[in-house]
């Protein structure tokens, strides 16, 4: 029996979520460890303790104060808490990330409890080493970092920015079996724009507006240096940057430090995982597909980049491909005669001569109806933050002239959502093939259960993060995307069934994230960034990596 030792005072260890066993300390261990005395005299197993925790949650009658009970388990007992979520995963997901996590970000002062990850706020940008320097973490695989400017659809909530980067953790945790002490959520508390947080007494965060320009530059680049240093072989997720800074901060660390931004890479391979499953399902090819999307920002740009890196793979020159996108943002279709255009999406613009005969076009601004009318597209997909959008005319039109329209609507939360599920349905008589960004019900359609997928950046990063540590790939690439969405896609229940989701279900997941993380590990050695290793070398190194939530045997360290 394999033993962990410890030296720490009775009290410390009950206080430790990562060794608090709670009432499942056996006698040998509180005898060894001076528990007596400190717990019920009952030793649980820990099947006993998810059962009693789950009886108990299932008292708290809204989704923040499922919330709030869960968190505050992860806070006492860590491995406790994961296996209680573990076991009720379906319920328990939309609880500790979307949609939930939204509303926990926006009260975030209000609901704060206890300590978890770092806060690393610009008045404090000389004390940044001191802070890395001095964290408790022996070593660390995996960083989410964000500084709260676009939260999901909500926008700047600060210092609230912190509950994303906690939930996806518990996410890599969960599905890619992460050991939740080797990471770390990371708050850059670069001051807010939001007045209301500003106004707000209670406001946790540095109450200042944001800093731009070369301080916010230098600030992160001291993060991002100290961090390097005291880690050197961590995964850098970036998280819910604004626009302005995503695509930057991408570019410029992705060789310095192993990093991905996971609005920009991870919903481009989700998306393009269900693309790719919808399209078999519809027995087409990807490089024929005509895609419109609805949203110009880095999120609906990073989708549009990986789809046609994907269109490449399939032989198609980078013009051709580029030939299949048409995108529309503030300004209308983005086309060659508009002034309002950054880099990336000169890259997606259509030459205006095009469109000189276009119907029912209102000047030199192209409506999404517009585009819809005249491109006839078999993809249609929303990453705008604006709800209902897809209106009934637009959705029909498209149907019209394909015979099973792909529509995405995925901006969440669920309020922000460009078109509800059902709608679609109903206005495509039950042909659509759907995903959406937040978890929406199974709808009825003549008679039949029609599951609705939830296109979730948990099918693909977590699996992702997985591979590149276990491989200890140096730096993250699009084509270890484009193989973890060829995977997902090759895992569609849709495939099978054409009333079922285009992603499995989340209780396989972590099965699927396996996969993917050995996928992405042998695409680090196609490319030459780790040495070859035989397939069953890569297998265990990947499983070597992957936790699952069982107490351990604990015995006092003799000193």
């Amino acid at each position: 029996m394999e033993f962990i030792e410890l030296s720490m005072k009775p009290a410390e260890i009950l206080d430790n979520p990562l060794f608090n066993k709670g009432t499942a300390f056996t006698k040998e261990e509180r005898d060894s460890l001076h528990l007596h005395g400190l717990l019920p005299f009952h030793v649980s197993t820990l099947e006993e303790q998810v059962q009693r925790r789950y009886e108990n949650f299932k008292e708290r009658r809204d989704d923040l104060s499922k919330y709030i009970f869960l968190s505050s388990l992860q806070n006492r007992n860590e491995i406790l808490f994961y296996r209680l979520v573990y076991e009720h995963i379906a319920e328990m997901l939309p609880l500790i990330y979307t949609p939930t996590v939204g509303d926990v970000s926006l009260h975030y002062s209000i609901l704060y409890r206890q300590h978890r990850g770092i806060y690393i706020s610009y008045p404090l940008q000389d004390k940044i080493g001191e802070i890395v320097a001095t964290l408790p973490n022996e070593e660390v695989d995996v960083i989410v970092v964000t500084d709260g400017e676009r939260i999901l659809g909500l926008g700047d909530v600060g210092v609230g920015g912190m509950a994303i980067p906690q939930g996806k953790l518990a996410l890599y945790t969960l599905f890619g079996g992460i050991h939740p002490g080797r990471v770390l959520p990371v708050m850059l508390d670069v001051g807010t724009n939001n007045q209301k947080l500003l106004d707000d007494p209670l406001y946790l965060g540095w109450r200042n507006p944001r800093i731009t320009g070369s301080e916010y530059d230098s600030f992160v680049d001291a993060f991002v240096r100290q961090i390097k240093k005291r880690f050197p072989k961590v995964l850098l997720q970036w998280e819910d940057f604004a626009k302005p800074h995503a695509r930057p901060l991408l570019e410029k660390y992705k060789d310095q430090i192993c990093s991905f931004n996971d609005d920009i890479q991870g919903t481009a391979a989700v998306a393009l995982a269900a693309i790719i499953g919808a399209v078999k399902q519809a027995k087409g090819k990807l490089k024929d597909q005509k895609i419109v999307m609805f949203g110009g920002g880095s999120a609906g740009l990073g989708i549009a980049s990986l789809i046609m890196d994907a269109m490449r793979l399939e032989g198609c020159s980078e013009s051709e491909a580029q030939k299949n996108f048409y995108i529309i943002d503030i300004d209308g279709l983005i086309h060659t005669k508009l002034s309002r255009m950054d880099a990336e999406q000169k890259r997606f613009a259509r030459d205006f001569n095009e469109l000189k005969n276009w119907q029912a076009a209102s000047g030199d601004k192209y409506t999404l109806l517009d585009v819809v009318k005249n491109v006839k597209p078999t993809i249609l997909i929303g990453v705008s933050a604006q709800p209902n959008v897809f209106s009934e005319e637009v959705v029909k039109t498209m149907a019209s002239h394909v015979e099973r329209p792909i529509i995405f609507p995925l901006s969440n939360p669920t309020s922000r959502c460009e078109a509800k599920p059902e709608d679609l349905i109903r206005w495509t008589n039950g042909k659509a093939i759907i995903a959406t960004g937040s978890p929406f019900a199974p709808v009825e359609f003549n008679g039949k259960k029609i599951r609705i997928a939830q296109c979730n950046n948990v099918y693909i990063f977590p699996g992702v993060g997985l591979g590149v540590v276990a491989c200890q790939s140096p730096k993250v690439t699009e084509k270890m995307f484009i193989r973890a969405a060829d995977v997902l896609s090759d895992n569609a229940p849709l495939l099978k069934d054409p009333t079922a989701s285009i992603f499995p279900d989340v209780e396989n997941l972590r099965d699927v994230s396996r996969k993917i993380a050995i996928a992405v590990a042998k695409v680090a050695a196609e490319e030459g960034l780790v040495p070859h290793s035989s397939q069953s070398e890569i297998e265990r190194k990947v499983d070597e990596k992957m936790w699952f939530p069982e107490y351990p045997n604990f015995r006092r360290k003799n000193r």
